[in-house]
């Protein structure tokens, strides 16, 4: 069963591929508008904006933090219940440095906090911040896509492997388009999300 969209689709493949080709073309779009000047980087609240853009075409949620519990193979996300005190503690976390920024970065993934959508929005909300910090941003044609997530997989616990990765990739082309539609590449995202009741927790 496909998630409820405002595109009347019922097929899951049918709402990925609409999904993929109307947040391309809202990307393209979000950068070429300067909207993302105008936010405040390393912020929840740009995050939800950032996602609003993406997927407020497909999506009745968009921009809105989830209200599911969600898990991926055998991570959870942080629970509904604590996930807005997760997001005020990562908009209180420093973001100086590259290390700082990744440590940020591990934890809105961890956080997750739509219910679709995560990936692609985080990445460009992280380019965003290293693009205001550093005057670096990461391209992702450089970044090995199974290194990648199974880096972020193990970020939680050790994210000295994600740092590293993306270090390798940091570049200071800031104002491609290319690079930042690499971000939201379909082969950078498997989101298969499982959601599950708050008992279980």
């Amino acid at each position: 069963m496909a998630l409820e969209n405002k595109l009347g689709l019922t097929s899951s493949a049918d709402l990925a591929r609409e999904e993929e080709r109307i947040s391309k073309k809202k990307a393209v779009e979000l950068f070429e508008s300067g909207m993302l000047n105008t936010l405040k980087p390393g912020t929840f609240s740009s995050l939800a904006a950032i996602h609003k853009q993406l997927f407020g075409d497909i999506y009745p949620f968009a921009g809105e933090i989830r209200t599911v519990n969600l898990a991926k193979g055998n991570f959870r996300f942080a629970p509904v219940m604590y996930l807005n005190a997760a997001l005020d503690h990562i908009d209180a976390m420093p973001q100086s440095t590259y290390e700082e920024i990744i440590e940020k970065y591990v934890e809105m993934n961890v956080a997750h906090p739509f219910r679709e959508g995560n990936g692609r929005s985080a990445r460009i909300w992280l380019d965003h911040l290293l693009k205001a910090q550093l005057g670096q941003v990461v391209d992702w044609s450089r970044v090995d896509k199974e290194d990648y997530l199974l880096a972020m997989e193990r970020s939680p616990i050790r994210d000295i492997e994600i740092k590293h990765v993306l270090r390798q990739a940091l570049t200071d082309e800031t104002d491609s388009r290319e690079l930042f539609m690499k971000g939201i590449d379909h082969s950078y995202y498997y989101e298969g999300y499982v959601t599950f009741p708050s008992e279980t927790l």
